[in-house]
């Protein structure tokens, strides 16, 4: 099959406006200087939002391979158009790692399981120290960004070398490579999420808690993605988009917030029907201390609006209300991540300026790079045989 002409989409490379550049910028500065001042202030506290910052930037990075992943292993074709963009989100994935430095000199503010005296005098945490201690931490840690970054490299790689090449095997080499990337990001997400987000109450653990993460991860991911193309069609980057394309990011949307609620509630209810000490101490530690309310407001945020705004068919395709609902979803994101994290580092409901700030981070770095990889790559992967049929795509 001939790789088809779309002229009517080019030119293909284009630039964000100076206003969105500079306000990456301001996003970007605002965020590392409230880094900066944290750290200096309240180290502790600061690390446990720097573990939030890390873990929803992993969720952008991560998630966004996946859904790449997903389209060539399912031979997707409506998503072939908006490709490139999950796929420069995904390009966030070998940043991820600098955020984690400050962390990295701080493990002993944040993980109990890092201090020699309380293994020793705990039998608990002793019989899990050949898994959780420093050393193998951070190889683990290295080694799955290490992975994920190579395989986003050679999904990209082959991407944007199509555009030129027009070569249908590059197509298949990605399918193969996506092939291998399922079962890797099943595990190595699964070892992220216990790693940084349960050890930090080592005494508890949860066997969905990977799952947990992966629902709010690949949620993160949609959203993010959804709210770009939105943009990118309103600018004219990408014209060609029928309704069906947003119709069909809106389904996604609808599917995974509702894949969270029933995924958290299985935690929840789990635990309940056991009813082990050893278990439900960490949700008891989120209904007191005013952190009651912000679990109620999570179930509120995370799951009952957007079902509701995303529940109608024409909401699903309205681009305002996907707009409105990607943003809500990530910042639903970043609350859940929140709620997981910050009970660990006080028993009474704490927030104010350090909480405020690493969110402007996260947005300036993604921007940013959007930024980048429009003026280097083009917009839609013009090579992929199956471009054609994704455009005229209709449900």
């Amino acid at each position: 099959m001939s790789a088809p002409e779309l002229t009517t989409i080019q030119p293909l490379k284009k630039e964000l406006p100076g206003a969105v550049r500079r306000l990456a910028w301001m996003f970007l500065g605002l965020g590392a200087l409230v880094m900066m001042l944290a750290y200096g202030m309240d180290a502790q506290r600061s690390a446990y939002n720097n573990i939030i910052l890390f873990l929803f930037l992993a969720s952008i990075g991560g998630g966004s391979i996946f859904l790449v992943a997903i389209e060539y292993i399912g031979g997707a074709v409506w998503s072939v158009p908006i490709r490139r963009v999950t796929e420069f989100l995904g390009g966030i994935t070998p940043v991820v790692p600098v955020v984690a430095v400050p962390l990295l000199l701080n493990l002993h503010d944040v993980f109990h399981w890092t201090h020699p005296e309380a293994v020793q005098a705990d039998p608990v945490l002793a019989g899990k120290s050949p898994y959780l201690n420093v050393s193998f931490f951070v190889f683990r840690f290295l080694a799955i960004f290490a992975l994920w970054s190579l395989f986003y490299l050679f999904f990209f790689r082959n991407s944007t070398r199509q555009d030129l090449s027009r070569n249908q095997r590059l197509t298949t080499r990605n399918i193969r490579l996506a092939a291998i990337f399922l079962p890797v990001f099943a595990v190595t997400l699964t070892l992220t999420a216990v790693d940084w987000a349960m050890s930090l109450e080592p005494h508890w653990y949860s066997t969905i808690f990977g799952v947990y993460y992966f629902s709010g991860t690949v949620l993160a991911a949609v959203a993010a993605t959804t709210y770009v193309v939105v943009k990118f069609q309103e600018k004219g980057f990408l014209p060609n988009l029928a309704r069906d394309h947003l119709y069909s990011l809106g389904a996604l949307l609808f599917a995974f917030v509702n894949f969270w609620a029933y995924i958290a509630f299985s935690q929840f209810l789990l635990i309940w029907y056991a009813n082990l000490p050893e278990e439900t101490y960490w949700f008891m530690a989120r209904w007191q201390g005013g952190w009651e309310y912000f679990s109620v407001l999570l179930i509120v945020v995370h799951f009952a609006v957007p079902y509701f705004a995303l529940l109608a068919q024409d909401a699903k395709m309205n681009p305002r209300r996907l707009k409105l609902m990607a943003l809500w979803i990530l910042a639903a994101h970043m609350l859940d991540l929140y709620w997981l994290v910050m009970p660990n580092y006080s028993e009474t409901f704490v927030f104010g300026w350090m909480e405020i700030g690493y969110p402007f981070l996260a947005a300036g770095m993604i921007m940013i790079l959007l930024s980048y990889m429009l003026r280097r790559y083009n917009v839609v992967p013009v090579g992929d045989p199956k471009l054609q049929r994704g455009l005229e795509f209709r449900l």
